[in-house]
């Protein structure tokens, strides 16, 4: 038996995942604005000259609060389809979806601080 949303091939798989990215950047806010610290943290390891290893540990931090998000919108877009009307157990999910992305936002300003902190203060 066929999945009905199985994609057929890799070309397809990569334009639904390139349509989900738009569509999240689309409808998201806060996705927009953790782009513009990305951008702003990307632009200081330009001026800062970080090393190979402190510009991977950039890059994996930034990722992972962009998935993050995403996850996060995710389940809420999720929620919202399958039970519209309030749910404490719907309000719960949400929430702990949302901490999971504060968490990640916190530890990348640490990360962030361990990495830009001596170069500016040098």
């Amino acid at each position: 038996m066929e999945k009905k949303w199985k994609n057929k091939n890799f070309a397809v798989a990569l334009k639904n995942s390139i349509s989900g990215v738009k569509q999240v950047l689309k409808t998201e806010r806060n996705l927009r604005i953790q782009l513009a610290f990305a951008v702003v943290a990307i632009l200081m390891a330009i001026v800062l000259k970080l090393t190979g290893i402190e510009w991977a540990i950039l890059v994996l931090v930034i990722g992972s609060v962009l998935f993050a998000e995403m996850l996060n919108t995710a389940i809420e877009v999720m929620l919202d389809l399958y039970i519209p009307e309030y749910n404490e157990g719907v309000k719960l999910a949400k929430d702990i979806a949302s901490g999971a992305v504060l968490v990640t936002a916190i530890v990348s300003v640490i990360v962030g601080a361990i990495l830009f902190l001596p170069k500016i203060l040098n």
